[in-house]
């Protein structure tokens, strides 16, 4: 697979700028048309399918299973190609591990996966790593070290549409609450130490699983109070002088009944977030496809 230049992120940008400027009673996340579901057979299907992530081509679909059968660990990424109007039969990534492999999500540029492992070299959960995409396929996998990494547990690393923030979560010692949403520096491969989000999107509760939008700053994100237990939705926290806010629930339309998570921006189209959902009279958690605007 060819790498793809920077210009998608520009390209998002201009767009976010220009289209669906909505009114300014709006909510700040306007859902456009309906859900669909994701390949239904292949992608989604009776087993849970997490976390949905578009190369920017829009020719390659990765996501995790926890429990489909025929991958080398208990959580298994799986791959699916484009091939004219349907997509390929799904098969595991070959970066997978014995462990936990889960939560992928291609940067804009499309040089890299990132993702989430308990592989040995942790510095003790779930880390963060990378693993770079090749005209072959895939290639070596780094653990991104203790600027982003912790004693705890790191959850759905996303790099931002520019390539300069890393956005994950981390249940570390001394949070606001359970999970929080922290940010990373990046620049030239490298990474800061990664600081909690500004504002009051982090609560007592747990937030978790977020991912930029195409302008770069709003953040669509998970929460919670105990993720274990209680049912998990979907809000929407806009970035304002500095700081986030503490987030607006996203409608029925996007959050049913049952849990709802993995949200991921498309890069292949950048008015379109995935997202995992239990509905539809499925018993399992399935991946969806919506269209979205910024009411500014």
């Amino acid at each position: 697979m060819k790498a793809l230049n920077r210009s998608i992120a520009c390209i998002a940008l201009l767009w976010m700028g220009t289209e669906g400027i909505a009114a300014a009673d709006y909510e700040p996340l306007v859902i456009v048309g309906e859900a669909t579901v994701f390949a239904p057979g292949s992608a989604s299907t009776q087993f849970a399918e997490i976390r949905l992530t578009f190369s920017p081509d829009g020719r390659t679909a990765l996501w995790f299973s926890r429990d489909r059968p025929g991958g080398a660990g208990g959580y298994d990424i799986w791959m699916s190609r484009l091939h004219a109007t349907h997509w390929s039969a799904a098969t595991p990534v070959p970066f997978n591990s014995p462990v936990r492999d889960f939560d992928p999500a291609f940067s804009s540029d499309g040089r890299f996966v990132y993702f989430c492992s308990n592989r040995a070299d942790t510095l003790g959960g779930d880390d963060v790593y990378r693993v770079s995409v090749t005209d072959e396929g895939f290639g070596a996998v780094e653990h991104l070290g203790a600027a982003v990494n912790s004693s705890g547990n790191e959850f759905a690393p996303m790099l931002s549409p520019d390539l300069t923030q890393l956005l994950f979560s981390s249940d570390r010692a001394h949070g606001v609450g359970g999970h929080d949403l922290f940010v990373a520096r990046h620049d030239a491969g490298n990474f800061a130490v990664a600081q909690r989000l500004p504002g009051s999107l982090n609560t007592s509760a747990n937030e978790f699983d977020a991912t930029f939008l195409a302008d770069g700053t709003t953040i669509v994100f998970a929460r919670a109070n105990d993720f274990r237990t209680d049912r998990v939705d979907l809000f929407v926290s806009m970035l304002g002088d500095g700081r986030y806010d503490g987030g607006t629930k996203l409608p029925s339309s996007i959050n049913g009944e049952n849990d709802t998570y993995g949200p991921m921006l498309d890069w292949s189209s950048p008015d379109r977030f995935t997202f995992s959902g239990q509905r539809d009279g499925s018993r399992e958690m399935n991946l969806y496809v919506v269209r979205y605007r910024l009411s500014r």
